[in-house]
């Protein structure tokens, strides 16, 4: 899963995938409608190599306005017949809160009934970025909502967990982006450089549709981000995935690297190719 997602604000104007030793790749799109490129190898190798180059316009405001429709612009509100069927799994938890840890923390929130939906959501996500301390791992796996409210600290990735949860908690439907966060300015967290791997949420209201909400950097919007797939867990927007067999030991060395070069700055800047490792590592 590499190839960007075309959005209203993301224009895709190419997409190459190269693969070193050379594989048969055959391409579908999943449930999600997630763009899928399967590779099959002839034999045996010693390495991989992956290369994926897009060239993409984004076009997203700094400040965007949703046009929420009157029916869900406060909150709680149900959403209608069609809607609720088709958003399904997106509207239901996905972990256990035997003891409501997590519910209490997002009751905590909910400052009335009726409030404004969208501050509400604003205001969940805020949450997420000054309670939980950001820490990039390169530990496997995602952790559980609970845990990273116990913990107090966590990842992109768990970030995006917490509040896919939240929402869906509250009978929202929401999904967990996996992507790029296009950052030219040094200044978002999740991020060591120009542009990194990176996750986020998407909630669905009606009006405005699926809304970007990146806890990680308590930005709402689609500003620096990159979309490449979604899905329902966060186990099913791996960008990379597969097996391979050999002896103990037999993996050696890991490594992810994203290069970002801008053509709407300085002419210097487009001779620049600035390398920078897996920031959110795990996705």
């Amino acid at each position: 899963m590499l190839r960007p997602r075309e959005t209203r604000e993301l224009r895709l104007f190419s997409h190459d995938l190269s693969i070193t030793p050379t594989a048969a790749v055959t391409w579908a799109h999943d449930v999600a409608g997630n763009a899928i490129a399967t590779a099959i190898f002839d034999g045996p190798t010693d390495h991989l190599v992956i290369e994926s180059r897009a060239s993409v316009e984004l076009t997203a405001p700094v400040w965007p306005v949703f046009a929420i429709a009157a029916s869900a612009a406060q909150y709680p509100f149900v959403y209608a017949a069609d809607e609720w069927t088709d958003l399904g799994a997106l509207t239901v938890p996905q972990y256990d809160d035997v003891d409501g840890r997590l519910a209490r923390w997002i009751e905590g929130f909910v400052m009335a009934r009726p409030t404004d939906t969208l501050s509400l959501l604003k205001d969940i996500s805020n949450g997420v970025f000054t309670q939980i301390s950001y820490q990039s791992r390169d530990d496997e796996g995602t952790q559980s909502p609970n845990e990273t409210l116990e913990r107090g600290w966590g990842s992109c990735r768990d970030f995006a967990v917490l509040l896919a949860e939240a929402a869906r908690k509250l009978a929202l439907g929401a999904r967990i982006v996996s992507g790029y966060l296009s950052n030219q300015e040094d200044s978002l967290i999740g991020s060591a450089g120009t542009g990194s791997t990176h996750a986020w949420v998407e909630i669905y209201l009606p009006g405005a549709g699926w809304i970007a909400f990146d806890p990680t950097n308590r930005s709402v919007g689609s500003q620096n981000l990159v979309p490449v797939a979604v899905g329902r867990d966060i186990h099913q927007v791996v960008p990379v995935s597969g097996s391979f067999s050999g002896g103990r030991g037999a993996l050696s060395d890991l490594s992810v690297e994203v290069s970002v070069r801008t053509r709407n700055h300085e002419i210097a800047k487009l001779s620049e190719d600035r390398t920078n490792p897996l920031a959110c590592p795990g996705l």
